[in-house]
């Protein structure tokens, strides 16, 4: 079985955000980059079907020079080749197109991506991998077993939880559950000795089609002062309601 992981190269979310050129960029001095943790439970979920059942694994990320630390890191925890497509991740369009685009060429039974990255949540980046490949898509998912060329899945929906069979090939949209925080690899230093000579082949990006443009970021606005109204002014509540909060 051959398997993909799609991997983001996200800050950590204990960096301190800034952005520079009256708030057009993202500033990205001091920032600790990391693999985006829903992207990290689908390696890990991965190494298990390579150690079990012989699959081999491959990591694949949009992106310029300085994600090759995010792809090493795959690597060392036991992927066995990383592919960097040689661009700025400009929207998730642009990244599925791109992806999509690599895998009609070099197609695999099984595709592992997050159900969404830290930094931006749009959420869209599997299912818009499914759609233009057309093979079956399944997200939030919170548990994955292959048996042959048949597929289980259990995914989060609201209230509960469904299980689907499908066959492969197969793309998810993974999150915590798939494997949990405590399952998580470190990696070695064997693995780190191993990553440095594993293949990181850099492929060119296949076009240009943007859909979207940042204009500008802002930071979420500081909390105000909250102010208290006892329960027996019904009548003061309403008028800030309605005068200062604007939800009436």
């Amino acid at each position: 079985m051959k398997i993909l992981v799609c991997i983001s190269h996200v800050p950590d979310t204990t960096s301190k955000i800034n952005f520079v050129d009256d708030y057009k960029t993202f500033d990205n001095q001091g920032v600790q980059f990391v693999i985006n943790p829903n992207d990290e439970f689908g390696l890990t979920r991965a190494m298990w079907f390579k150690e079990k059942q012989n699959a081999t694994v491959d990591v694949i990320n949009v992106g310029l020079s300085n994600t090759e630390t995010t792809l090493r890191k795959a690597l060392a925890i036991g992927a066995d080749r990383a592919i960097r497509i040689d661009s700025e991740p400009y929207d998730g369009f642009f990244v599925a197109k791109q992806i999509t685009n690599y895998i009609n060429s070099n197609p695999y039974d099984l595709i592992i991506a997050g159900r969404e990255s830290i930094d931006y949540n749009g959420g869209m980046v599997p299912g818009l991998i499914a759609g233009f490949s057309k093979i079956n898509f399944v997200t939030n998912c919170t548990s994955l077993e292959i048996d042959n060329n048949q597929a289980t899945i259990e995914r989060e929906i609201d209230g509960g939880k469904e299980i689907l069979n499908c066959n492969l090939p197969l793309i998810i949209g993974g999150q915590k559950g798939l494997v949990e925080e405590s399952d998580l690899r470190i990696p070695n230093m064997r693995g780190i000795m191993q990553a440095r000579q594993k293949p990181l082949d850099v492929v060119p990006c296949s076009n240009q089609d943007l859909r979207t443009n940042s204009i500008k970021f802002h930071k979420p606005e500081p909390r105000q002062e909250v102010k208290l109204v006892s329960s027996d002014e019904i009548d003061q509540l309403i008028d800030l309601l309605h005068n200062e909060a604007k939800v009436l």
